[in-house]
């Protein structure tokens, strides 16, 4: 099967990309370096020409402040879905996010952004999944709610259920090549508060660190409404065990320092 990963390099897409690659996908890894522009739609056509499926595991980016970062994501979703058409690709998986239909995320932008995504890609015509996750647990290492400063770390206190994304690529490869197509919630195990989350990865690093709480931009963020939805799938490792792995990788030869 032949498989456009959208932002192939991205956290979520190069683990989709590899994993496709291992089981023997002829993959097309679609990015701005390989002449592919999602905003402008700029190479989508031609990177998405023979492909069977396409997965969307992208987070646009305004390329100035001329535009905004939901028109960015808005635009970027029509360009994809009109080259998918043109293309005659056979079924587009977008990669969500779980629990964003909610009110309580109506004044956070991007969470609208993405609806609107949802909608773009579901009024295509194709054949879609939409896999809609929780935040993932690597979200303790690179976010927009966690700033590492030199002598200490600033944490938004979110309650989250954290999944691995090396789960999210196995799923977004699974919808892509079932025989049928479906949406999905996943999420992990356990909810737990970021700060704690961040306080334990750093003490399993043995980083001296001290994690400072601040509120987060919402309170929804906070009070439980990023938790797993009933008939989400539920998907490990745990806390302890995404730690453990990722402690393990720090250890190796050109692990994290």
């Amino acid at each position: 099967m032949r498989i456009a990963v959208v932002s192939g390099t991205g956290t979520a897409g190069s683990r989709v990309a590899a994993l496709a690659d291992e089981q023997g996908h002829d993959v097309v890894v679609m990015t701005r370096s390989a002449g592919v522009n999602l905003v402008t739609g700029e190479g989508l056509a031609e990177a998405l020409d023979g492909a069977d499926v396409a997965i969307d595991a992208s987070s646009p980016t305004p390329p100035d402040e001329s535009m905004s970062r939901f028109d960015a994501v808005v635009r970027s979703a029509r360009n994809l879905v009109d080259a998918c058409v043109e293309a005659e690709v056979r079924r587009l998986v977008l990669l969500s996010i779980a629990n964003i239909e909610k009110p309580e995320f109506d004044a956070f932008t991007y969470y609208v952004a993405k609806r609107d995504q949802e909608e773009a890609v579901r009024d295509s015509g194709l054949e879609v999944s939409v896999v809609r996750s929780a935040q993932w647990f690597e979200f303790a290492e690179r976010s927009s709610a966690v700033d590492y400063a030199e002598d200490h770390v600033t944490v938004q206190d979110w309650y989250v259920q954290p999944i691995a994304v090396a789960a999210v690529a196995e799923v977004l490869l699974r919808e892509a090549t079932r025989r049928r197509a479906r949406d999905v919630t996943i999420a992990g195990p356990e909810a737990v508060r970021l700060p704690e989350l961040v306080r334990r990865l750093l003490l399993a690093r043995h980083d001296p660190r001290p994690v400072v709480t601040v509120d987060p931009p919402l309170p929804g963020f906070a009070d439980g409404a990023l938790l797993a939805p009933a008939g989400a799938e539920i998907l490990g490792p745990g806390v302890n065990g995404w730690i453990a792995d990722r402690a393990d990788a720090d250890a190796e030869p050109g692990g994290a320092e």
